[in-house]
């Protein structure tokens, strides 16, 4: 076999590798990180975790891997919520936008991917990323304030 013949069969295997892992039933949108906030944030956590909505915006329950009390997701990551996140840098901007929803503030990150909202003045962070075609839509937000509000305490 030539050089030429041995690099092509070669870079074959190196695109049939790369292909098969791209298409592995793995979703790694469906993965997420895992917040370790102290043992308080992690108790507001877990009874805002029972507190939360079977579906959000039409999407049902789907949590994301690893499973985990501190995150839950709905759709196929359309939305996904992680409770007891580190304070987020850009909260000290005072450019930073922030909406209001039902009682409950959040800090607005746009991102190309989709906005991430980050609760304000309360005793834990709450991070809700959303998917792209929330672009221009914080909908997902009103089905949401009521638990956090229920179950994470404003702080001051």
């Amino acid at each position: 076999m030539t050089s030429f013949a041995r690099r092509s069969l070669a870079l074959s295997a190196a695109v049939l590798a790369l292909a098969a892992a791209g298409c592995s039933s793995t979703d790694a949108a469906a993965q997420v990180a895992v917040p370790s906030p102290p043992a308080g944030e992690a108790a507001l956590c877990r009874a805002l975790h029972d507190a939360l909505p079977e579906s959000v915006a039409g999407h049902g329950r789907h949590d994301p891997e690893p499973s985990s009390e501190l995150t839950a997701g709905w759709g196929d990551a359309a939305i996904v919520l992680r409770c007891g996140v580190p304070r987020p840098d850009r909260m000290s901007d005072p450019q930073a936008q922030g909406i209001e929803v039902d009682g409950v503030g959040w800090m607005l990150e746009e991102r190309d991917s989709g906005p991430r909202f980050t609760t304000t003045y309360r005793e834990t962070y709450v991070e809700v990323t959303l998917g792209e075609q929330y672009l221009h839509d914080a909908s997902p937000l009103t089905e949401l304030a009521g638990p956090v509000a229920r179950t994470v305490p404003a702080s001051l």
